[in-house]
């Protein structure tokens, strides 16, 4: 008896840890859906299908084109940014004064067209990036070198945004804007610039997003509905356009599915995480740490 809950033990801790490593990137992911959202204040319904995108681009530059991981990144990390631009300078600026069922139609909009295009270009094959990680053994526990890949340089562009926000003065004008739009325009600060940049800033997030999902997911056309929606629900949960409720949110989200799959399959895991966002949303509606506005 004590030797089986020795071994249960071990595999709780070790799916606590793999909690931890889901939860860094869904942080990531959730961290460029708010940026957008606090700034522009508007969602991006088809947040994810840009890191679809992303998946598409470090697939073929690798595989078809013989690009090394580590340049391929940077490259797709550049590419999403300059797509985030173009989709807010010909989707979002026309419809900034828009009601907001309007933007989220135009914006879900771009997901099917982004999503078509891909089944149009690329077939709806599951393609594989092809580099295979090792296991890290650590006593009788077993983590996935990719995903400890994917929970540092998640963590290392989160410090990186911090301090752009913190310590330069673009930064610093995307802070203030985003919390008031109409004395900072009155104050000089061009509104269409700092968001054509934070537009930039969070596609660049979601190239990021790309390079590490791609390490442990299947390329395909709806790659995106695996983590959009529960990446949606974190920012909800955690407050729309709140970063530190957002990262809470999704560390929270992770341990439950990683809790989940633990005592059953991997897919009751997500059912127990909205069953809770449902729970909190009765209790907490406005978000766990709600923006005032």
């Amino acid at each position: 008896m004590q030797a089986l809950l020795d071994v249960f033990d071990i595999y709780l801790l070790e799916a606590v840890i793999n909690g931890i490593l889901l939860g860094g990137v869904l942080a990531l992911l959730a961290l460029g859906l708010n940026l957008i959202f606090g700034v522009i204040d508007v969602t991006w319904i088809c947040y994810a299908e840009l890191v679809m995108i992303g998946m598409y681009a470090m697939y073929f530059m690798v595989q078809y084109y013989g690009v090394s991981y580590f340049v391929a990144a940077p490259l797709t990390i550049l590419l999403v940014a300059l797509l985030g631009a173009a989709l807010h300078y010909l989707v979002i600026a026309p419809l900034l004064t828009a009601p907001p069922i309007n933007q989220l139609l135009a914006t879900g909009g771009v997901l099917f067209v982004l999503q078509s295009f891909a089944t149009v270009a690329f077939g709806i094959d599951f393609r594989n990036l092809g580099i295979r990680l090792p296991v890290l053994a650590f006593g009788d526990m077993n983590f996935s070198y990719a995903r400890l890949l994917s929970f540092v340089a998640a963590l290392v562009g989160m410090v990186a945004v911090y301090l752009f926000m913190t310590r330069t003065f673009t930064g610093t004008a995307i802070r203030a804007i985003s919390q008031d739009r109409q004395i900072m325009a009155l104050m000089g600060v061009d509104a269409k610039r700092i968001y054509l940049i934070t537009s930039a800033l969070g596609g660049a997030l979601a190239g990021l997003a790309a390079c590490l999902l791609v390490l442990q997911y299947d390329v395909h056309p709806f790659v995106g509905l695996s983590f959009g929606p529960i990446t949606f629900l974190i920012c909800v949960l955690g407050g729309l356009g709140n970063f530190i409720g957002g990262f809470i949110a999704a560390f929270l989200f992770a341990e439950i599915i990683s809790l989940g799959g633990l005592f059953s399959d991997l897919e009751w895991g997500y059912v127990l995480a909205f069953a809770f966002f449902i729970v909190m949303m009765f209790i907490r509606p406005a978000g766990l740490l709600a923006r005032r506005r």
